[in-house]
């Protein structure tokens, strides 16, 4: 059976997914987001990055399944950032406002990539 969908805003949601993956791994492993360089509380990233890939295994790249991926990924990445906030990891090199900046961004793009899945799902039907 093959489902209809957006194709322009499922290619976009895939862009804005991958493009914030890659931030993620990039900040994460090269200047660190959590602390200096090294630090070993960015690995709580791959975790985020896990949720992703699983659910893209899981639900074979299909819209509705990739909207509640991304979304995962977006409470994921809140979680690290609840966590490096309660915690205090980082400091004094990754203050508070950076990690809400910094993490809220990831969010955001995640949050933002789960809408665009989602819309691409909702095709309306040809008359």
């Amino acid at each position: 059976m093959h489902t209809r969908i957006n194709k322009s805003a499922y290619r976009l949601a895939n862009a804005i997914a991958l493009t914030a993956a890659f931030l993620l791994v990039w900040l994460s492993l090269g200047v660190g987001i959590i602390g200096q360089d090294g630090d070993p509380a960015n690995l709580m990233y791959f975790g985020v990055l896990a949720v992703g890939i699983i659910g893209a295994i899981i639900t074979r790249l299909q819209p509705h399944g990739m909207a509640r991926t991304l979304f995962a990924m977006a409470l994921a990445q809140a979680l690290v950032a609840a966590i490096a906030l309660i915690a205090g990891l980082g400091l004094p090199w990754s203050g508070p406002a950076e990690l809400v900046g910094l993490n809220g961004f990831f969010i955001a793009s995640f949050a933002g990539s789960a809408w665009l899945f989602r819309r691409a799902a909702q095709v309306p039907r040809a008359r």
